[in-house]
C-alpha cells in the first residue's frame, strides 16, 4: 500500500473520530443494528452510518472484532485506549477495502465545506468549533 493511501486512511480516521465517539456514546453496541434516531444529534448519526458501513463490509471475524472494540469503548467512555481500538479497527478495514475508503470519503464532510454560523441578539456568540465560551458582564471562572 502506498504512502498516499496510508495518509488518506489516517486523514479519514482522524476526521471520523468525533463522529465515531458520538455514535458509541449515543448508541453503544446497538449502533450496528439501530436505525437513525431523531433524538440523537447529527454527529452521532453520522458516526452510526460510518460504523455500520464498516461493519457491513467486514467478514464474521472482522465484525466480531469491531463489536468488541465498540463494547469496550461503550463501557469505558473516558478511556482513550478503548476509543483508539475502535479507530484501529476502522483503519484496518480501510486498508483492506478501497471501496470502503471511497464510501467513507463521501460520508464525511469535506474540509472545504462551507459552514454558516449565525449569531443574533445582544452579547451573542457564534463559532464553528468552540472549546469555552463565557459571556456576561460579571462572569467569573471557578477553579
Amino acid at each position: 500500500m502506498g504512502d498516499q493511501v496510508s495518509a488518506e486512511i489516517v486523514q479519514l480516521v482522524e476526521q471520523a473520530g468525533p463522529y465515531l465517539s458520538a455514535a458509541v456514546s449515543a448508541y453503544g453496541v446497538a449502533v450496528f443494528s439501530r436505525a437513525e434516531s431523531a433524538a440523537v444529534d447529527a454527529t452521532a448519526n453520522l458516526g452510526r452510518r460510518i460504523l455500520q458501513a464498516v461493519w457491513r463490509r467486514r467478514d464474521e471475524r472482522g465484525r466480531a472484532e469491531l463489536e468488541a472494540a465498540v463494547q469496550d469503548a461503550t463501557e469505558a467512555p473516558e478511556d482513550e485506549d478503548a476509543a483508539a481500538a475502535v479507530r484501529q479497527q476502522i483503519k484496518r478495514a480501510l486498508r483492506e477495502d478501497a471501496e470502503l475508503r471511497a464510501e467513507l470519503a463521501r460520508l464525511l464532510p469535506t474540509s472545504g465545506e462551507t459552514v454558516h454560523v449565525t449569531a443574533s441578539g445582544e452579547r451573542s456568540i457564534a463559532a464553528k468549533t468552540i472549546t469555552t465560551a463565557i459571556t456576561g458582564d460579571h462572569t467569573t471562572i471557578q477553579p
